[in-house]
């Protein structure tokens, strides 16, 4: 490609410092030169520690939720120290300030889950440690294997399979996607989404800039993947008709297809007792189809379910 005449801009690219984080924020700048006709000097990655990953200890949603790991970012976009930030899509807020855009989703990796420490759930012995501070993994693994039991499992990739190594629980779960990313290939077990249903937008890369950045927006707008945006905002606006919050235990997997998108998706109560789950085909774009499952879901939700999900906002 004829390199364009804003070949030397100096994008810089907000990113967590973690081994995955940076391994999408390389994916991010090296889209954006091949689209551009950009060296890759032309694209800065500015590594920063989120206060997610500064706090191990303790669940995420027990210590200020998604925002932990957006918030730094944000501060640095809205300061103009940054022009755009890489996010791991599923790990953003449903709801994010007016003045923010997600400008770009790059292409959908893996959706599924990958079980570490055993083929399959069925395969674990009787009142086996699970390891994860995921309420969506743990009522699901619960509602499969109620004998089991849950224990905190918090870090990156790395640290987890650490901790699991040590033998601090007998199985976990890490995303398809992060894996491939690092290119941890061959490890543990995928989970089929037919039986254990993802988290909203999971293996989809954001990329956010200022709203009334025109340029930086012109510039992500080339890296914007269709399917996937259709797929992860149905998804998105799934959560926000639900109410949910990162208590709520909800398990989505959202498919683009010629006829548009087929949804399927779960709630749970937190102890996995409970369980409700529905589906729905309807054009990509339209956010009354998420809606409508949303309503669905939640008339069928028992009151151990309906207490984590306060409805449309």
């Amino acid at each position: 490609m004829t390199a364009s005449p804003l070949a030397a801009p100096q994008v810089r690219l907000g990113t967590r410092r973690s081994p995955l984080a940076l391994a999408q924020a390389e994916e991010a700048r090296a889209r954006l030169c091949a689209a551009h006709g950009w060296s890759s000097e032309a694209v800065a990655l500015v590594p920063i520690v989120s206060g997610g990953d500064k706090v191990q200890d303790r669940a995420l949603a027990d210590i200020g939720g998604k925002a932990l790991w957006t918030r730094e970012l944000d501060r640095l976009l809205l300061d103009g120290e940054i022009d755009a930030a890489v996010h791991s899509l599923k790990d953003v807020e449903t709801l994010r300030p007016a003045e923010l855009t997600l400008a770009a989703i790059l292409p959908r990796a893996d959706k599924r889950d990958v079980l570490i420490g055993a083929a399959s759930l069925k395969a674990l012995p009787q009142g086996a440690r699970i390891g994860t501070s995921a309420p969506r993994r743990a009522a699901q693994a619960l509602h499969a294997r109620p004998d089991c039991r849950i224990v905190l499992f918090r870090g990156n990739v790395a640290t987890r399979i650490a901790k699991l190594a040590a033998g601090e629980a007998d199985a976990t779960f890490l995303a398809a996607a992060g894996l491939e990313r690092l290119g941890e290939h061959g490890v543990g077990h995928p989970l089929d989404p037919a039986e254990w249903l993802p988290a909203p937008a999971q293996g989809a890369i954001a990329l956010e800039c200022r709203t009334v950045d025109a340029r930086t927006r012109a510039w992500l707008e080339a890296i914007d993947h269709a399917p996937s945006r259709a797929e992860v905002m149905a998804e998105r606006a799934l959560l926000a008709a639900l109410g949910g919050s990162c208590h709520s235990p909800i398990a989505v997997v959202c498919a683009a297809g010629p006829g548009g998108l087929t949804m399927r998706a779960a709630l749970f109560s937190p102890d996995g007792a409970e369980r409700v789950e529905a589906e729905a085909r309807f054009p990509a774009g339209d956010d009354e189809g998420p809606a409508r499952l949303a309503a669905e879901l939640l008339a069928g939700a028992t009151p151990g379910i309906a207490a984590y999900f306060a409805g449309p906002r």
